[in-house]
């Protein structure tokens, strides 16, 4: 039968159809057996927190499924624990941990123990996006991985970040001017990850053009890092996987900038170790 809708009504239906899709995708949990269609590389986002729930968190999941949608790469979303466990993680190149904090309270045992089996037995990657090391002390492996922890943050503030010369070529940053002004909530960690063996800082933030630390935490023993601030590093454990960290993220205002939308989709297809997409 025709179509009585007119081409622009069809347009509009087929992308509410689109739109869908997504959000039954967000549902991994119910989903079948993660298998990337014709051979796409397979990302997981987990976002359940034990400590404080971010509230653009669903909006940032929705941003992700649709980054991977625009870049030849399948997005799954979940806060199941189980979606974590061997079978259903294994089809996954890359495990994204949105604001994800404090995750001894709401994973399990075995769920840890299967993130840091897949992680260790080869070629996957993790992605911390904001909060992701906040609160981690309490899963070992997931501190080391990260190599530090939450101590304060900052209110929403424009600063000056750096790109650390050793990493200028590093694709997550690559072309971007050696110092540059941008916003974004600015996390303190209880110390600095520069120097730690397979770690690579990529940004520094300099604590002199924003104010380090807000209220809140100026009242509760909260502490700047001083001059060296990373912002966004990579670890490579001997035989393991790949881990990226960014504290971009906090909410969709930090992630709207073409630099961030580049950072971000970059580090997944680092730390996943995606094929380079074919040149336009």
């Amino acid at each position: 039968m025709k179509s009585s809708l007119s081409p622009i009504a069809r347009i509009v239906h087929r992308a509410a159809g689109l739109l869908l899709a997504s959000i039954i995708s967000l549902s991994a949990h119910e989903a079948q057996p993660a298998t990337a269609a014709g051979g796409k590389p397979k990302v997981l986002v987990y976002s359940d927190t034990g400590y404080y729930r971010h509230p653009e968190i669903p909006k940032i999941n929705r941003w992700l499924v649709l980054l991977g949608h625009e870049n030849g790469f399948e997005v799954d979303v979940t806060e199941h624990g189980k979606d974590l466990l061997p079978a259903a993680l294994a089809p996954y190149d890359a495990l994204v941990l949105n604001n994800a904090n404090e995750l001894d309270k709401v994973l399990d045992e075995e769920a840890r123990k299967s993130v840091e089996a897949w992680f260790d037995g080869g070629k996957k990657g993790i992605v911390g996006l904001h909060a992701a090391l906040v609160h981690q002390t309490r899963w070992p492996w997931l501190n080391r991985l990260g190599g530090c922890d939450f101590n304060s943050d900052s209110d929403f503030s424009k600063a000056k970040v750096t790109v650390d010369p050793a990493a200028k070529d590093h694709p997550a940053v690559k072309g971007q001017p050696a110092e540059f002004e941008i916003e974004a909530d600015w996390t303190n960690h209880d110390r600095s990850v520069t120097g730690l063996p397979g770690f690579q800082v990529l940004l520094r933030v300099d604590e002199s053009t924003y104010e380090p630390v807000r209220e809140y935490f100026r009242t509760r023993g909260g502490k700047p890092m001083g001059k060296d601030h990373p912002i966004a590093w990579t670890h490579e454990p001997a035989g393991g996987g790949r881990f990226f960290y960014t504290e971009f993220g906090h909410d969709l205002r930090s992630l709207a900038t073409p630099f961030v939308r580049r950072h971000v989709l970059e580090g997944i297809r680092w730390a996943g170790r995606f094929p380079q997409p074919a040149a336009k």
